[in-house]
């Protein structure tokens, strides 16, 4: 997770689960590529070392990866291939990525594709095409979040009033974080938007929905994911 200053307050990413894989053919030649949610270049460099493991026999294990809310860590490799013609492409694939229409902001993501020769020559911009392809292919597949930097407030409520006041705040539409139960009372986490009327707003309806006995206090905030509508 990114823990750093971050200009900016959201992003895309994939959705958390296990990598996520699709193949291509292409004159013979095959292309397996794989996605993995990486915070950490640590984490995608991981990635990479897992799979010259599994693939060991494979000719090529060409990688990129964008890290960081602002996608300041950009990486990539061509193992290989003919430079520019594989680690290029790919990262241009992840960079240019539109996750809505005129945005590309898709970051923590680590993408290898590992090559098996097939016995063709595809020239350098037949390796081009089909290292952006495949990357590309993939990323159409795979399932996306928004993650967000929103502001987590907090309120105790007694534990018997506890469950009806988190179900009437999530039938008001608002995005509940974990709750905890540390003593007499329950711990209920609003997560909001990072601004003051979010605030406000929230304050006011968790004031109203207890019956003016429970108060929203603001804590600090956190990256959170936030599936698409």
């Amino acid at each position: 997770m990114p823990d750093h200053e971050s200009r900016t307050g959201s992003y895309t990413t994939l959705a958390g689960g296990p990598d996520f894989r699709h193949e291509l053919e292409i004159k013979r030649s095959r292309f397996i590529t794989v996605l993995r949610r990486a915070g950490t270049e640590e984490a995608a460099r991981d990635l990479i070392a897992g799979l010259r493991r599994e693939f060991h026999d494979a000719r090529h294990h060409c990688s990129a990866f964008i890290i960081g809310p602002d996608r300041d860590i950009q990486r990539s490799s061509d193992d290989g291939e003919p430079s520019g013609t594989a680690g290029a492409p790919m990262l241009e694939a992840l960079a240019k990525r539109e996750t809505s229409p005129g945005v590309a902001d898709l970051s923590d993501v680590s993408a290898v594709v590992v090559r098996y020769f097939g016995g063709v020559l595809l020239g350098a911009g037949g390796l081009v095409r089909a290292y952006s392809e495949s990357v590309s292919s993939a990323l159409s597949l795979v399932p996306l979040v928004r993650r967000s930097r929103l502001r987590i407030c907090s309120t105790h409520i007694p534990h018997t009033a506890a469950g009806r006041l988190e179900n009437d705040l999530r039938a008001a539409a608002f995005v509940m974080g974990e709750t905890s139960y540390p003593g007499q009372h329950a711990v209920l986490r609003v997560v909001v938007p990072d601004d003051a009327e979010a605030v406000a707003t929230a304050s006011e309806r968790v004031l109203s929905l207890s019956g003016g006995t429970a108060m929203l206090s603001p804590e600090g905030t956190e990256w959170v994911d936030v599936p698409f509508p």
